[in-house]
């Protein structure tokens, strides 16, 4: 009979999603060897407190890796017991001769699952990271670069007023640096371990129980859990994954933005293209298709719906039952793995964004007067017009001039009610957009400078 070979089935699984680095992170083999650190670290602690022979504990260390501790027979053993942590914690013991009998004393399996699902996250977390200070430092580079850019400013997809390019990029910054900082705030509440039994009373480990829970978590380098019952109570992980969701909506805003301002007609920001290389369509050579963000947004909607599970994980039977064990499986790496694709992606697209600051002006210059008309309306103002009149008329006028197919420059001067109040030169000082960006440049070096502090106290180059 030949034998049926396995193929992939998900795109994770064929590398399509996710850099090498996040996805070894999560691999079948990372996971034992993590719960393999923890059974060694256990060993070792218990050595320490004298609750097993120091030369056990050694042994038990050296074994404790999927160089001896074959996989392949792990798979072996549990599908007789149907359990996987037993069938590990029976290779190692049968790999580690007479010292085997100390493996897992007085551990349940969720000591050892629990604390190395954290240790995985903790790897993981710090590739999010570091990923996350380079989406933020590319930003940085662009509010600077574009500081001065005037460009349209549009609310409801409409033109509303003038902004700079600059500001634009700035405010990404700022959302980027608070997804920055709740991800370290997360970060140590969920990076914690547990070495305290079946119910969370450390019964197993006898009078020593406290000591030997510290002592494992300093040598994993992991924050003590300080009362668990038989697991790791999962609204750590649900914080975790939510803040992945707001991050991943984050970066489909972005993706969306240039998306937007990519369409032929506004033709201002596109994402980079590999012109003789890149394919845009298959039957249609013109097509730059902004396909790496669209990806982007593709991929949020399914890190947004991993929240739904993560939130429903926090709710167990008692002390424990195995109705979040299945589902973790899935959304845990899952949620890492495309996470860090998009913040791959989105380093790429921003690293290279082609910016077209002379469609930009163009853009501006053409359609500057009707979007003046707030401008107008505070000069007006100024020089003694009640507000809401001034609302009114401007209003009346806009539309009018459009009925009439006539500039809005045209009928603010033939309007008497308007030149009894400004001058041919005042109106033109009005419309002029780069008399009416605010503070936008001021905004822009205050986030520059704020963002910047904050990297140089994380240790970061700035």
């Amino acid at each position: 009979m030949a034998q049926v070979r396995e193929l992939p089935v998900l795109p994770i699984d064929t590398g399509r999603y996710g850099s090498p680095e996040i996805r070894r992170v999560f691999e079948e083999e990372t996971r034992f060897q993590k719960m393999l650190d923890v059974e060694s670290a256990l060993a070792w602690a218990r050595g320490e407190v004298e609750d097993i022979p120091r030369e056990a504990a050694d042994e038990i260390e050296r074994h404790a890796s999927t160089k001896y501790v074959s996989i392949d027979r792990i798979r072996e053993l549990e599908k007789v017991m149907q359990h996987e942590t037993m069938a590990l914690v029976e290779v190692l013991s049968e790999v580690s001769g007479k010292s085997g009998a100390y493996v897992h004393l007085g551990a349940t399996s969720s000591d050892i699952l629990d604390t190395a699902l954290a240790l995985q996250m903790k790897d993981g977390c710090e590739i999010v990271a570091g990923k996350l200070d380079r989406l933020q430092e590319v930003l940085v580079e662009l509010s600077k670069r574009y500081r001065d850019t005037i460009m349209i400013g549009r609310t409801h997809a409409q033109h509303a007023l003038p902004i700079t390019l600059g500001l634009k990029f700035a405010v990404w910054l700022r959302e980027i640096s608070r997804h920055v900082e709740r991800l370290g705030q997360c970060r140590q509440r969920v990076l914690v371990g547990k070495m305290s039994g079946a119910v969370g009373t450390m019964a197993g480990f006898g009078k020593n129980a406290l000591r030997v829970q510290d002592l494992v978590m300093k040598r994993l380098r992991l924050q003590v859990d300080e009362a668990t019952s038989q697991i790791v109570q999962r609204d750590r992980h649900a914080e975790l994954i939510c803040v992945f969701a707001m991050l991943a909506s984050t970066l489909d805003k972005f993706a969306t933005e240039i998306r937007n301002l990519q369409r032929p007609e506004i033709d201002e920001l596109a994402e980079p293209f590999e012109v003789g290389k890149q394919v845009g369509s298959s039957t249609m050579p013109q097509k730059r298709n902004p396909w790496k963000s669209e990806n982007v947004s593709s991929l949020a909607k399914i890190e947004r719906s991993l929240v739904a599970p993560a939130i429903e994980a926090i709710i167990t039977w008692h002390e424990r039952d195995l109705s979040q064990s299945a589902s973790e499986r899935f959304i845990i790496p899952e949620a890492f793995i495309l996470i860090d694709h998009m913040l791959n992606s989105m380093i790429r697209i921003l690293s290279d964004l082609r910016v077209n600051e002379g469609r930009i002006l163009e853009n501006l210059m053409k359609y500057k007067d009707p979007m003046m008309s707030e401008s107008v309306m505070i000069a007006l103002v100024g020089m003694g017009m009640p507000r809401q009149e001034a609302h009114r008329l401007l209003q009346q006028i806009v539309f009018e001039r459009q009925d009439k197919r006539m500039s809005f420059r045209d009928a603010l001067v033939e309007s008497p009610t308007v030149t009894k109040y400004l001058d041919q030169k005042e109106i033109e000082k009005a419309l002029d957009p780069r008399s009416y960006i605010g503070m936008a440049t001021e905004i822009v070096d205050s986030v520059v400078e704020k963002t910047i502090a904050e990297r140089r106290s994380r240790g970061l180059p700035t």
